[in-house]
């Protein structure tokens, strides 16, 4: 191997390294910072999302704004922190959540006699009466599969420190490529 030949292998790697580098200095504070993957397991969020759905969830914006009613959120199990779960937001902390044969009423103080959320998106129910109080920094999810979900209702409110982000983007099924999944229309 000639000199010339020797030096352009060793720019060449030289180039590698330097572009690899700047990739993790990229990827790797984006990743834990902005946005991750998440790829659904399970049937507690049917019809809205299917096991295997993949999913791109934004981390961010739960730094600057309190997350809407009714949006989706993935979460990290209050049982066992290393898990994470996908749900849907129902109630803020300090609200009521009332279930009646499986009709969800919130209380507040802006709604005193309460509001009875509307839950078209839902397709499989439970016939169960429900009450909670929520105390300071405590949200309520739900799974959309009700027969199906484990959620506060199980394992009670969520610590809003287990709020990970909302999915901004399902890649996965192609046929059901989507832009912020899951917001009920």
């Amino acid at each position: 191997m000639d000199e010339e030949t020797q030096i352009k292998n060793k720019n060449s790697f030289k180039e590698l390294i330097k572009y690899a580098i700047l990739a993790l200095i990229i990827i790797v504070p984006f990743r834990i910072f902005i946005a991750q993957p998440y790829i659904v397991s399970g049937s507690s969020m049917d019809p809205t999302f299917e096991d295997s759905d993949y999913l791109i969830v934004d981390q961010l914006s739960k730094r600057f704004e309190e997350p809407r009613r009714k949006s989706v959120l993935i979460i990290r199990y209050p049982n066992n922190p290393s898990k994470f779960f996908i749900k849907r937001l129902i109630a803020f902390p300090r609200e009521t959540v009332q279930i009646n044969k499986g009709i969800v009423t919130i209380f507040n103080k802006e709604n005193p006699n309460g509001i009875v959320l509307d839950e078209s998106y839902i397709a499989y129910t439970k016939n169960e009466d429900f009450s909670v109080i929520l105390g300071e920094n405590e949200y309520f999810v739900m799974g959309d599969n009700r027969a199906s979900s484990s959620d506060s209702r199980i394992w009670g409110s969520l610590p809003r420190e287990y709020i990970v982000g909302r999915p901004i983007l399902r890649l996965l099924p192609l046929n059901k490529i989507d832009l912020w999944p899951g917001l009920p229309d």
